[in-house]
């Protein structure tokens, strides 16, 4: 993968997604017109966190930015991983910005990933920490990644615009690469699981909740049992927050989710407040995802998508339901910087889209060899 010509990008669209990759292909990036006709041009503070972290994970990275943040140059360096590590993630985006990359990085690292991870676990933008344990980390076990030593603890939790929260992240090594998949057959729902958590404020906010997602998904089926978990003290974070994360377990092993989030940031409309309206609202996202079929969720596309190219040099081939914007762009990226291109067949006696790909070929080459 190294050796690569450097590549020349503009904007700040899919920021994390284009260092990832960058990282993986052993390429630099040069990215131009970051932001330049907003009112506060340049990265924002989420971004250099980005960076930092990015920094922590390898070794020999170079970064340069200009004096506006409008320009910016990567080199990668060496996944390393390593014990001990701890990052504050500020409170401009959720833990959940940075564990997507974090989690594929370190499984071509040098040694396996310990860190720990600091900010907000729960909000309305990004995938949840409680999405990540329960459904991205087990569909690593289709990519042929040891399950038992995956781990994702929640510790504190932190809610919007505070945070507080922290989780301590495992990932193993892959010893030489992934394993390409055939992943077509999604099954139907047996059973639906989920956590309501609240933090700060009345416990009865997570019963509520439940309640109310209740009444909408017991019409699809009688196995649905959803945890409460209750925050206080210094487990609580810094703010008052609540939510509901619900997963629906196929026969075929699959796991679609969805979740909803009290909005109490200051700069945004105050949307779905009430307890009731965010489980109903949970509920009604995680039917619409069923409804679209596929083998993951609209929120899990894109990583599925790159864990498929990141495969040997053999065909994997995934059904998938409406591609996401967010996925569309993945594969763009994709073939920009990995060379891997997809074959897209819809079906149309389902309503779904038939992936198919030869993996890169892309192997640990980070890994200790004793």
């Amino acid at each position: 993968m190294a050796g690569r010509p450097q590549l020349h990008l503009r904007g700040a669209q899919h920021f994390r997604q284009r260092l990832l990759l960058s990282t993986l292909a052993g390429s630099s990036i040069r990215i131009y017109d970051i932001r330049v006709d907003d009112e506060s041009p340049g990265l924002r503070s989420f971004e250099i966190s980005f960076l930092r972290l990015m920094e922590k994970v390898s070794n020999g990275c170079i970064v340069e930015i200009n004096e506006t943040g409008t320009k910016l140059k990567y080199k990668p360096g060496v996944i390393v991983g390593g014990r001990g590590l701890v990052h504050d993630c500020g409170t401009g985006r959720s833990i959940g910005y940075f564990l997507e990359p974090l989690i594929v990085l370190g499984l071509f690292g040098k040694s396996p990933l310990f860190i720990t991870l600091k900010g907000i676990t729960n909000d309305s933008k990004d995938p949840s920490v409680d999405t990540f344990r329960v459904t991205t980390l087990p569909m690593l076990k289709r990519f042929g990644v040891s399950v038992e030593d995956l781990e994702l603890k929640i510790v504190t939790r932190g809610a919007p615009p505070l945070g507080g929260g922290e989780v301590h992240l495992k990932i193993p090594i892959v010893p030489n690469s992934l394993t390409a998949v055939t992943w077509v057959d999604e099954g139907l729902v047996k059973r639906i699981r989920g956590v309501a958590y609240s933090t700060r404020v009345s416990p009865q906010m997570s019963n509520r909740m439940v309640d109310a997602a209740r009444g909408v998904l017991n019409h699809l089926l009688p196995d649905v049992y959803i945890f409460t978990d209750h925050y206080t003290g210094q487990g609580s974070g810094n703010s008052p927050g609540y939510g509901i994360s619900l997963v629906a377990e196929t026969t075929t092993g699959c796991l679609i989710s969805s979740e909803c989030a009290a909005n109490h940031s200051l700069d945004e409309c105050q949307t779905a407040i009430l307890p009731e309206d965010i489980g109903a609202e949970a509920s009604k996202l995680l039917l619409e995802e069923i409804k679209q079929g596929g083998v993951v969720d609209s929120s899990h596309q894109g990583l599925l998508f790159l864990l498929c190219a990141l495969c040997p040099q053999d065909v994997s081939k995934i059904r998938i339901g409406k591609l996401s914007p967010y996925a569309i762009r993945t594969l763009r990226h994709i073939k920009e910087i990995l060379g891997v291109q997809f074959s897209i067949k819809p079906d149309q006696t389902t309503g779904t889209v038939i992936l198919t790909c030869v993996g890169s070929g892309y192997k640990n080459i980070s890994r200790k060899v004793f």
